[in-house]
């Protein structure tokens, strides 16, 4: 199969670029929200029992207006709901450092996850796709900068870092690895993975207690949305028996019809899949 080789690396230096603008966006923000923190610490305004409750209520809020709702509607509601959010009474959240570990663990997995498909002949041999092999490493990369600054920021706050990979998603990969066969095992597996790391920002968003909190998981979340675009087209190239059109440039004469609408299936990102605040916290 040709791959355009000049094609293929404008494609990962775009991927890259978002990557570096997510990270940026994320060191700033992270740093506020340790100063923060320490500050609201200091002076005793947290106290954890009633702002887990209040986090989980708020997370579950932010679900239930975006589900069911015409894109114009959740569009407005969305507005309004995230500027209650920055009133005082939505203001605290000792389970900030929850979330960033579990947000943590799902980096890991992901990265744990894409480092075991590499091993695979059709994903990181000489048999491999050079673009899904391309992608793969990248991605692998782009995941470890993620959980590293989510551990950081956790540390800073007075949490520890979480080295371990997310629980409940560590047995769906342990479960799945045996029964992959080839190279669309591993693209379904990867975007279960990666929408769960999604969804999960998308609520996140809602439930942190700290504006640059919010910041940091919507700058993550697109660079993890842009994963989930790209497998899913992957994935639909792959059940059509076409992997020769997995290529760059594109041969745009042959690519079906939902080329180019395919990766992006919904006008907002559902919640259903995030990951709840404690599902990979550590004491």
């Amino acid at each position: 199969m040709s791959v355009d080789e000049h094609a293929l690396g404008e494609l990962i230096e775009q991927s890259a670029d978002l990557q570096a603008d997510a990270v940026h966006q994320s060191t700033e923000a992270l740093k506020e929200m340790v100063e923060v923190g320490h500050d609201r610490r200091r002076a005793g305004e947290i106290d954890p029992e009633q702002d887990t409750a209040g986090a989980t209520g708020r997370q579950e809020l932010m679900r239930k207006s975006l589900l069911g709702v015409g894109t114009l509607a959740a569009a407005g509601f969305g507005v309004a709901v995230l500027g209650l959010f920055d009133t005082p009474a939505f203001a605290d959240s000792a389970t900030d450092i929850q979330m960033l570990q579990t947000a943590a663990s799902l980096e890991n997995l992901a990265v744990a996850t894409y480092q075991t498909a590499l091993t695979l002949p059709f994903i990181g041999g000489s048999s491999a796709n050079p673009v899904v092999k391309a992608f793969a490493t990248t991605t692998m990369a782009q995941h470890k900068q993620h959980g590293q600054a989510f551990n950081a920021a956790a540390q800073q706050l007075g949490g520890k870092a979480q080295s371990a990979a997310d629980p409940k998603y560590a047995a769906v990969v342990k479960a799945a690895v045996p029964t992959i066969k080839g190279p669309a095992d591993v693209v379904g597996l990867a975007i279960k993975l990666e929408t769960v790391a999604a969804e999960t920002y998308v609520a996140d968003v809602s439930a942190f207690g700290d504006l640059n909190a919010r910041k940091v998981a919507a700058s993550i979340m697109g660079v993890e949305a842009q994963h989930v675009s790209i497998l899913l087209a992957v994935q639909a190239l792959l059940a059509a028996n076409a992997p020769q059109l997995i290529a760059l440039p594109p041969n745009l004469s042959a690519l079906p019809g939902a080329a180019g609408s395919i990766g992006f299936p919904n006008a907002f990102y559902q919640t259903d899949m995030a990951s709840p605040a404690t599902e990979g916290a550590v004491s």
